[in-house]
């Protein structure tokens, strides 16, 4: 029933189904200050419908409804802040009696106070709302206009940030189609065209996140922070590796990359006709990639101690970022069609021009399906203590049939006639473009990057290559 639909009928099955966290039920409008109290509850949850005429037990009793019954009702109504009226329909039931049905539907203005208290429905019962979701629900108003990440960034010009990091952005943006080229690389217009400055010139703080150089963010934004960890065991006890990273957004998503790579158990195969073990991490790196790029964009950035969290277990991967979630999303409600609502809508479109997110709510979706493809359980969503926690269970190790001494020569020879053949053509290429990027060395030898990284590191500790420069910017040198 709605508030078009009000029939005999229709209020004898809303009272045949009880009390629920969208309905209500009053004896008379004696209860009228109560029953407002359960009014005020809907807007601020789901919407709801309360029946004047129906006793908590479901009896359909109607009561006398005169014009001085509604002028007190509406009287009633100004203690909604903001303004509330409910729609009010009046259903005969015989002898002179009425059902009168209210209904009032999730708010557009959240939270919905009565005579200065919010209150909210759980199960068929009214409360006070807590200090925390009352909080929560003003920043949700807020957010159109007021948001941490649209204001100036005090102190901070277009020189303070990564300048090589912007015309990236751009290009790429540009490559896909997502923004016009503004026909110059300036960073001021680079900043203006990606909607990243506010009150005229001025450095938004999104910016600030989005392009800071590795060394800029302390101590303005010690926020800008990747903690990532290795832990012998399921526990926190003992660390095997322990690291912190301030920087952007997206250098510190590569090191966060970069970290999963190094230190998830690889799953092996051979690959056809070409007699060499292929080594890939053990789960999807799409999944993982897009798992860190959802912590990185819709994470609480006004909470100065926060941080993108990658914990790395032997039995799970757990990626963790300050945060809740907004908007009435639950972690059941992100693995199923859902509307894309952005914390930072200002972070979450530049890392969409860039090709790294897509819009439409589909992360999770698509974090899901790549793990089923890969014949994985989809992650865990769960908030706790302040933070977004998704979890990957790791599947357990397969244990292999023991191969004889003879076996184990053979293919520890074989596999280092191979890595030798990589190391080699490693250095060719790199010798003849000094510049070439690991994710270029890898397209081009058909493996994976991390092999390319582990022969890479070999050649360096065998002093037969080197790096000249930065890692962005800078070359290999391959010594003969």
């Amino acid at each position: 029933m709605n508030g078009m639909d009000a029939s005999v009928e229709t209020v004898q099955a809303s009272a045949a189904a009880g009390e629920s966290i969208k309905l209500e039920f009053k004896k008379s409008t004696a209860e009228k200050e109560r029953a407002c109290r359960a009014l005020c509850a809907f807007p601020n949850g789901q919407g709801g419908r309360l029946l004047f005429g129906v006793t908590p037990a479901g009896k359909v009793a109607g009561q006398t409804v005169t014009d001085r019954t509604l002028e007190e009702l509406a009287q009633e109504f100004q203690g909604f802040e903001p303004p509330l009226f409910p729609s009010v329909e009046r259903v005969s039931i015989g002898d002179g009696r009425e059902v009168l049905v209210l209904t009032a539907p999730r708010a557009a203005r959240a939270p919905v106070a009565f005579r200065g208290v919010a209150y909210e429905r759980v199960l068929n019962t009214t409360r006070t709302i807590p200090r925390e979701t009352y909080q929560r629900l003003l920043l949700e108003e807020m957010h159109a206009t007021e948001r941490w990440e649209n204001r100036p960034a005090a102190g901070w010009d277009v020189s303070r940030l990564d300048r090589r990091e912007m015309v990236l952005t751009l290009e790429e943006s540009i490559r896909r189609g997502r923004v016009d080229d503004p026909g110059t690389r300036e960073p001021l217009e680079i900043l203006r065209g990606l909607g990243l400055l506010v009150d005229g010139d001025k450095v938004s703080r999104a910016a600030v996140v989005l392009f800071c150089t590795d060394d800029a963010p302390l101590p303005d934004f010690s926020q800008l922070l990747l903690k990532v960890a290795r832990f012998k065991g399921t526990t926190r006890d003992e660390f095997l590796d322990n690291r912190q990273f301030h920087g952007n957004a997206f250098a510190l998503m590569r090191r966060a990359e970069r970290f999963l790579i190094d230190s998830l158990p690889v799953a092996s195969r051979i690959v056809p006709g070409r007699m060499e073990r292929e080594d890939t991490p053990l789960l999807p790196v799409e999944a993982l990639r897009e798992a860190l790029a959802n912590a990185f964009v819709h994470r609480d950035y006004s909470v100065g101690s926060g941080s993108v969290n990658v914990a790395l277990y032997d039995d799970r991967l757990e990626i963790i970022s300050i945060g809740d979630l907004h908007f009435g999303l639950t972690p059941e409600a992100l693995f199923r069609e859902h509307e894309s609502k952005p914390w930072n809508p200002m972070i979450a479109r530049t890392f969409y021009r860039r090709g790294i997110i897509e819009t439409w709510g589909r992360g999770t979706l698509k974090i899901a399906r790549l793990m089923q493809e890969r014949g994985f359980e989809p992650p865990a969503v769960a908030v706790r203590q302040g933070a977004v926690v998704i979890t990957f269970v790791l599947p357990a190790p397969v244990k292999t049939p023991e191969k004889s001494q003879t076996q184990e020569k053979t293919q520890e020879k074989t596999q280092e006639k191979t890595q030798e053949k990589t190391a080699a053509a490693i250095l060719r290429m790199l010798g003849e473009q000094p510049e070439m990027s690991i994710a270029e060395l890898a397209k081009r030898l058909g493996k994976v990057p991390s092999t390319i990284e582990r022969a890479i590191r070999k050649l360096r500790e065998s002093g037969r290559l080197q790096r000249i420069g930065p890692d962005k910017g800078g070359r290999w040198q391959v010594i003969e």
